[in-house]
Protein backbone atom coordinates (compact mmCIF):
# COMPACT_ATOMS: atom_id res chain seq x y z
CA UNK A 1 0.00 0.00 0.00
CA UNK A 2 2.35 2.49 0.67
CA UNK A 3 4.36 1.71 -2.27
CA UNK A 4 1.31 2.95 -4.00
CA UNK A 5 0.52 5.85 -2.14
CA UNK A 6 4.24 6.78 -3.46
CA UNK A 7 2.91 5.98 -6.92
CA UNK A 8 0.57 9.48 -6.49
CA UNK A 9 2.17 11.45 -4.14
CA UNK A 10 3.43 14.07 -7.36
CA UNK A 11 -0.34 14.91 -7.33
CA UNK A 12 0.21 16.09 -3.96
CA UNK A 13 3.16 18.55 -4.68
CA UNK A 14 3.88 18.75 -8.24
CA UNK A 15 2.61 20.78 -10.99
CA UNK A 16 3.09 19.68 -14.63
CA UNK A 17 2.12 21.38 -18.29
CA UNK A 18 -1.12 20.35 -17.92
CA UNK A 19 -2.51 19.98 -14.38
CA UNK A 20 -2.20 21.83 -11.11
CA UNK A 21 -1.09 19.91 -7.99
CA UNK A 22 -3.40 20.00 -5.13
CA UNK A 23 -1.12 22.18 -3.06
CA UNK A 24 -0.94 24.66 -5.47
CA UNK A 25 -4.57 24.75 -6.15
CA UNK A 26 -5.20 24.81 -1.97
CA UNK A 27 -2.77 27.98 -1.81
CA UNK A 28 -4.37 29.80 -4.89
CA UNK A 29 -7.20 29.28 -3.54
CA UNK A 30 -6.76 30.67 0.11
CA UNK A 31 -4.45 33.42 -1.40
CA UNK A 32 -6.92 34.41 -4.11
CA UNK A 33 -9.71 34.48 -1.15
CA UNK A 34 -7.75 35.95 0.79
CA UNK A 35 -6.45 38.78 -1.11
CA UNK A 36 -10.15 39.64 -2.50
CA UNK A 37 -12.04 39.46 0.85
CA UNK A 38 -9.58 41.78 2.33
CA UNK A 39 -9.54 44.15 -0.87
CA UNK A 40 -13.36 43.96 -0.28
CA UNK A 41 -13.72 43.93 3.80
CA UNK A 42 -12.40 47.65 3.91
CA UNK A 43 -14.08 49.77 2.39
CA UNK A 44 -17.13 47.79 3.92
CA UNK A 45 -15.81 47.79 7.28
CA UNK A 46 -15.74 51.83 6.93
CA UNK A 47 -19.30 51.62 5.96
CA UNK A 48 -20.25 49.24 8.84
CA UNK A 49 -18.58 51.88 10.98
CA UNK A 50 -20.60 54.20 10.06
CA UNK A 51 -23.59 55.48 12.46
CA UNK A 52 -25.66 56.33 9.61
CA UNK A 53 -28.06 53.43 9.66
CA UNK A 54 -28.18 53.65 5.49
CA UNK A 55 -24.92 52.88 4.94
CA UNK A 56 -24.27 50.67 7.64
CA UNK A 57 -27.84 48.55 8.01
CA UNK A 58 -27.37 46.82 4.34
CA UNK A 59 -23.51 46.06 5.37
CA UNK A 60 -24.93 44.41 8.51
CA UNK A 61 -27.40 42.05 6.62
CA UNK A 62 -24.64 40.75 4.34
CA UNK A 63 -22.17 39.64 6.90
CA UNK A 64 -25.15 38.30 9.20
CA UNK A 65 -26.15 36.06 6.11
CA UNK A 66 -22.51 34.79 5.22
CA UNK A 67 -21.78 34.67 8.97
CA UNK A 68 -25.00 33.06 9.66
CA UNK A 69 -25.02 29.99 7.25
CA UNK A 70 -23.09 27.62 6.90
CA UNK A 71 -20.02 27.73 4.00
CA UNK A 72 -20.75 24.30 2.25
CA UNK A 73 -24.16 25.97 1.95
CA UNK A 74 -23.09 29.24 0.43
CA UNK A 75 -20.87 26.98 -1.63
CA UNK A 76 -23.61 24.64 -3.08
CA UNK A 77 -25.74 27.49 -4.19
CA UNK A 78 -22.89 29.23 -6.09
CA UNK A 79 -21.93 26.50 -7.95
CA UNK A 80 -25.79 24.72 -8.39
CA UNK A 81 -28.09 27.17 -7.21
CA UNK A 82 -27.00 30.17 -9.23
CA UNK A 83 -26.58 27.89 -12.17
CA UNK A 84 -29.79 26.74 -12.20
CA UNK A 85 -31.40 30.31 -13.00
CA UNK A 86 -32.66 30.92 -16.40
CA UNK A 87 -31.18 34.45 -16.22
CA UNK A 88 -27.95 33.00 -15.75
CA UNK A 89 -28.38 30.50 -18.62
CA UNK A 90 -29.25 33.69 -20.99
CA UNK A 91 -26.81 35.56 -20.22
CA UNK A 92 -23.05 34.31 -22.07
CA UNK A 93 -20.83 35.66 -19.40
CA UNK A 94 -22.42 34.72 -16.40
CA UNK A 95 -22.97 31.24 -18.35
CA UNK A 96 -19.37 31.04 -18.80
CA UNK A 97 -18.27 31.84 -15.43
CA UNK A 98 -20.76 29.78 -13.66
CA UNK A 99 -19.85 27.03 -14.98
CA UNK A 100 -16.33 27.04 -14.08
CA UNK A 101 -16.05 25.06 -10.70
CA UNK A 102 -13.44 27.36 -9.62
CA UNK A 103 -15.17 30.55 -10.02
CA UNK A 104 -17.96 29.09 -8.17
CA UNK A 105 -15.86 28.18 -5.69
CA UNK A 106 -13.79 31.03 -5.38
CA UNK A 107 -16.71 33.13 -5.01
CA UNK A 108 -18.65 31.24 -2.37
CA UNK A 109 -15.04 31.54 -0.59
CA UNK A 110 -14.81 35.57 -0.94
CA UNK A 111 -18.34 36.51 -0.19
CA UNK A 112 -17.77 34.59 3.24
CA UNK A 113 -14.53 35.61 3.87
CA UNK A 114 -14.91 38.81 3.20
CA UNK A 115 -18.09 39.07 6.05
CA UNK A 116 -15.70 37.87 8.45
CA UNK A 117 -13.22 40.10 7.53
CA UNK A 118 -15.17 43.36 7.37
CA UNK A 119 -16.82 42.59 10.77
CA UNK A 120 -13.09 42.10 12.58
CA UNK A 121 -12.07 45.38 10.70
CA UNK A 122 -15.02 47.17 11.85
CA UNK A 123 -14.77 46.19 15.13
CA UNK A 124 -11.27 47.58 14.97
CA UNK A 125 -12.43 50.81 13.64
CA UNK A 126 -14.83 51.04 15.90
CA UNK A 127 -12.33 50.62 19.13
CA UNK A 128 -9.77 53.42 17.71
CA UNK A 129 -8.73 55.69 20.79
CA UNK A 130 -10.86 59.12 20.08
CA UNK A 131 -7.10 60.81 21.16
CA UNK A 132 -6.04 59.52 17.65
CA UNK A 133 -8.92 61.02 16.30
CA UNK A 134 -8.56 64.13 18.16
CA UNK A 135 -4.91 64.43 17.24
CA UNK A 136 -5.78 64.18 13.09
CA UNK A 137 -7.70 66.94 13.55
CA UNK A 138 -5.90 69.02 15.71
CA UNK A 139 -3.81 68.78 12.24
CA UNK A 140 -6.71 70.21 10.01
CA UNK A 141 -6.79 66.42 7.99
CA UNK A 142 -10.09 65.65 6.32
CA UNK A 143 -12.15 62.90 7.02
CA UNK A 144 -11.03 60.78 4.05
CA UNK A 145 -6.93 61.64 5.44
CA UNK A 146 -8.46 61.16 8.35
CA UNK A 147 -9.41 57.37 7.40
CA UNK A 148 -6.59 56.55 5.36
CA UNK A 149 -3.61 57.91 7.36
CA UNK A 150 -4.63 57.38 11.15
CA UNK A 151 -7.88 55.22 11.97
CA UNK A 152 -7.53 52.53 9.31
CA UNK A 153 -3.57 51.82 9.46
CA UNK A 154 -4.13 51.32 13.41
CA UNK A 155 -7.20 49.61 12.98
CA UNK A 156 -5.93 46.90 10.60
CA UNK A 157 -2.64 46.69 12.72
CA UNK A 158 -4.74 46.20 15.99
CA UNK A 159 -6.78 43.68 14.08
CA UNK A 160 -4.16 41.79 13.46
CA UNK A 161 -4.18 38.99 15.58
CA UNK A 162 -8.34 38.08 15.29
CA UNK A 163 -7.65 38.26 11.46
CA UNK A 164 -4.50 35.70 11.28
CA UNK A 165 -6.72 33.60 13.12
CA UNK A 166 -9.62 33.99 10.64
CA UNK A 167 -6.97 33.16 7.42
CA UNK A 168 -6.14 29.97 8.86
CA UNK A 169 -9.65 29.33 9.30
CA UNK A 170 -10.43 30.07 5.92
CA UNK A 171 -7.76 27.08 5.10
CA UNK A 172 -9.56 24.74 7.01
CA UNK A 173 -12.88 25.81 4.67
CA UNK A 174 -10.66 25.37 1.79
CA UNK A 175 -11.62 20.99 2.15
CA UNK A 176 -15.09 22.29 1.10
CA UNK A 177 -13.44 22.54 -2.22
CA UNK A 178 -13.01 18.96 -3.61
CA UNK A 179 -17.32 19.07 -3.30
CA UNK A 180 -17.12 21.40 -6.36
CA UNK A 181 -15.00 18.73 -8.16
CA UNK A 182 -11.88 21.54 -7.38
CA UNK A 183 -8.85 18.96 -7.42
CA UNK A 184 -7.46 20.48 -3.78
CA UNK A 185 -5.69 18.59 -1.64
CA UNK A 186 -8.71 16.80 -0.15
CA UNK A 187 -9.75 15.99 -3.84
CA UNK A 188 -6.21 14.24 -4.82
CA UNK A 189 -6.70 12.58 -1.16
CA UNK A 190 -9.51 11.10 -2.04
CA UNK A 191 -8.47 10.03 -5.40
CA UNK A 192 -5.84 8.42 -4.25
CA UNK A 193 -7.04 6.73 -1.08
CA UNK A 194 -9.74 5.28 -3.60
CA UNK A 195 -6.89 3.93 -6.23
CA UNK A 196 -4.75 2.61 -2.86
CA UNK A 197 -7.07 1.71 -0.37
CA UNK A 198 -4.29 3.19 2.11
CA UNK A 199 -6.25 5.50 3.89
CA UNK A 200 -4.15 6.33 6.80
CA UNK A 201 -0.98 6.85 4.17
CA UNK A 202 -3.26 8.90 1.95
CA UNK A 203 -4.82 11.25 4.78
CA UNK A 204 -1.58 11.48 7.00
CA UNK A 205 -0.03 13.30 3.56
CA UNK A 206 -2.98 15.70 3.44
CA UNK A 207 -3.00 16.23 7.14
CA UNK A 208 1.12 16.81 6.84
CA UNK A 209 0.67 19.35 4.20
CA UNK A 210 -2.20 21.22 6.15
CA UNK A 211 -0.27 21.60 8.95
CA UNK A 212 2.91 22.72 6.88
CA UNK A 213 0.94 25.53 5.59
CA UNK A 214 -1.29 26.24 9.41
CA UNK A 215 2.52 26.30 10.95
CA UNK A 216 3.93 28.78 7.91
CA UNK A 217 1.34 31.31 8.43
CA UNK A 218 1.71 31.22 12.02
CA UNK A 219 5.25 32.12 11.51
CA UNK A 220 4.41 35.00 9.12
CA UNK A 221 1.70 36.84 10.89
CA UNK A 222 4.02 36.44 14.34
CA UNK A 223 6.62 38.28 12.85
CA UNK A 224 4.55 40.77 11.34
CA UNK A 225 2.86 41.24 14.54
CA UNK A 226 5.91 41.85 16.34
CA UNK A 227 6.74 44.60 13.70
CA UNK A 228 3.27 46.27 12.95
CA UNK A 229 2.21 45.70 16.86
CA UNK A 230 5.39 46.84 18.19
CA UNK A 231 3.94 50.29 19.39
CA UNK A 232 1.25 48.55 21.85
CA UNK A 233 4.09 47.25 24.22
CA UNK A 234 4.95 49.22 27.17
CA UNK A 235 8.41 51.16 26.84
CA UNK A 236 10.41 51.89 29.04
CA UNK A 237 11.77 55.19 30.85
Amino acid sequence: MIELVRQYWQNYLYTDGYHYSGLVITLWLLVASIGLGFGLAVPLAVARASRNRFISGPVWLYTYVFRGTPLYVQLLLCYTGLYSLQVVHSHELLDAFFRSAMNCTLLAFTLNECAYATEIFAGAIKATSYGEVEAGQAFGMSKFKLYTRIILPSALRRALPNYSNEVILMLHATTLAFTATVPDILKVTRDVNSATYASFQAYGIAALLYAAIVFTLVWAFRRMETRLLAFLKPQGH
